[in-house]
């Protein structure tokens, strides 16, 4: 047999057996690249005083805790955020290039934020629901003017990737007026960065994206069957219209919530869902697998972004940027292939 089934009262789950090995394998390179992440500093930490530290003790227990376990943490968490965001857009749109950064809505999510900084006083609080509004407002745009093919194909992402153009020159065109301050301030978060995160900045957003998940979870199953044909999605009881409201909701908020601490981080909601897909061997886009190797990509490229010209670390983004662009060119291209093929 190639699933498992677990069981919980009446309810029974079915995993398949090669979904969950490399779920499991996941999580250990996970957890592998967040202890390298911890023991990397000026001087490298031995694994003893790593975990003297974690358990408060000895002299590096405030440097690892306070300055290098919230940018651990947030690498995990938000990488698995824009990991699930990717998957929940790529099932929604049954294309893989149907990511919140190549249809917009990172970069309308920065639009948000942009105005919570120049117009408002830019407060976190201001950030996150600017964010947000941001990320609806370009979403409900994309939708209203892919209408005629629904919210699936290939007309979506063309659309997005106009809206992705107009967004960055509008993004642009603010940088420009504002104050000198504000702009140096907004072009260095606009790369996408984990650089000085602490404790303060992430709690509120781990609340948000752990309450995001819990609602993804209820609707998951829902979601993969109306990923498998609006037909078959009727036919079995799903209200697509509701479902397709709450799982952008959910697909919005991960991603503008993530943009709102550490600013727009691309590539990683592109590639994530379809690297763990393929590792998984599923035929749909799983979400554990999107969202473990979501996790996996933003330590790997944070780690990178530290040691590439240290002792400076670069902004994350820069990394996701350069390694996601080359995977971009090959999906590109794959994508573009395959009607010739078919025909």
């Amino acid at each position: 047999m190639n699933d498992i089934v677990l069981r919980a009262g009446s309810r029974s789950v079915r995993i398949e057996r090669r979904t969950l090995l490399m779920s499991l394998v996941l999580t250990g390179v996970a957890l592998a690249l967040a202890f390298l992440g911890l023991s990397h500093g000026p001087s490298w930490a031995a694994p003893p005083e790593v975990f003297a530290a974690l358990a408060g003790h000895g002299d590096s227990a405030l440097v690892i805790r306070e300055w290098r376990l919230p940018r651990v943490a947030a690498a995990l968490v938000f990488g698995a955020a824009l990991g699930l965001a990717g998957a929940i857009f790529q099932n929604l749109t049954r294309n893989p290039l149907g990511s919140p950064d190549v249809i917009g809505l990172d970069v309308g999510a920065y639009t948000g934020a942009l105005v919570a900084l120049t117009v408002l006083n830019g407060t976190s609080a201001q950030l996150a629901v600017s964010s947000v509004a941001g990320g609806l407002l370009t979403a409900a745009a994309v939708y209203l003017l892919s209408l005629d093919s629904g919210l699936s194909g290939l007309r979506l992402v063309v659309i997005g990737i106009a809206m992705n153009a107009i967004l960055t020159a509008v993004n642009s065109w603010i940088v420009l007026r504002t104050e000198l301050d504000v702009a140096i301030a907004a072009t260095g978060w606009s790369a996408g960065s984990l650089n000085g995160v602490d404790w303060d900045e992430v709690r509120l957003p781990f609340l948000v994206i752990g309450v995001l998940a819990l609602l993804l979870v209820t609707l998951a199953q829902a979601m993969h069957q109306a990923a498998l044909g609006d037909e078959l999605a009727v036919t079995s009881g799903v209200g697509l219209g509701r479902l397709r409201l709450l799982i952008v909701l959910v697909g919005v908020g991960c991603t503008a919530t993530v943009t709102a601490v550490a600013g727009p981080i691309v590539f990683i909601a592109l590639a994530a869902p379809q690297i763990g897909r393929r590792l998984a061997g599923a035929a749909g886009v799983p979400l554990v697998p999107a969202a473990l190797t979501g996790a996996v990509l933003l330590l790997a490229a944070d780690l990178i972004a530290q040691l590439l010209l240290a002792p400076v670390a670069l902004p994350v983004g820069v990394v996701t940027t350069a390694i996601g662009g080359c995977y971009l060119i090959w999906l590109l291209f794959k994508e573009v292939r395959r009607p010739w093929q078919r025909a």
